[in-house]
């Protein structure tokens, strides 16, 4: 994991309690292959915590699993929120889990969005406001369950939204 300013945005499956594979909701459809409840193991998920038709999920119709990113965050919920339980030790936790994940791959995209910002020619009140905003995001201290339940998402989303819309002018066409 890089440092907690800038988190590794990568999902690492096997540093992961498999939340994507459990805390969601999917119906069958051309993304998936079942109906499955929030909270439900999926049918595929095998006993050792991995995926049991990894390799087939397209052909069997699995292709929304391919298609999902947690951006890092179902190993730092796992790893980081939860001290390496998880809900197979504990199945009260799927839920807890869950809205953890929820809240923290939230700020992942945003953190994603933000490091990409970084790659433009911002002037110095730019740089300043992107600092702030990944800070909020990714703050000095480990992410708890109480802090992320406590985390104004609604806030700071619209706060990156704002900023990021500000940096429209990198992108116009110069005359």
């Amino acid at each position: 994991m890089k440092s907690s300013r800038h988190p590794d945005l990568t999902a690492d499956c096997t540093s992961c309690a498999a939340l994507c594979c459990v805390v969601f909701a999917f119906d069958r459809s051309e993304s998936f292959g079942v109906d499955k409840a929030a909270g439900e193991v999926c049918p595929n998920l095998d006993s050792c915590g991995r995926c049991g038709i990894f390799n087939d999920r397209s052909r069997l119709g699995f292709s929304g699993c391919i298609a999902y990113d947690c951006h890092g965050a179902g190993q730092r919920v796992t790893q980081e929120v939860f001290h390496g339980t998880s809900w197979r030790d504990n199945p009260g936790l799927t839920t807890r889990m869950g809205e953890a994940l929820s809240v923290l791959r939230q700020i992942h995209e945003k953190l994603l969005l933000l490091t990409a910002a970084e790659t433009l020619p911002l002037d110095h009140g730019e740089r300043q406001t992107l600092s702030v905003l990944q800070f909020r995001l990714a703050p000095d201290e480990d992410w708890t369950e109480a802090r992320l339940k406590e985390f104004p998402l609604a806030d700071i989303s619209r706060q990156v939204s704002l900023f990021l819309t500000g940096l429209r002018r990198h992108f116009t066409a110069q005359d």
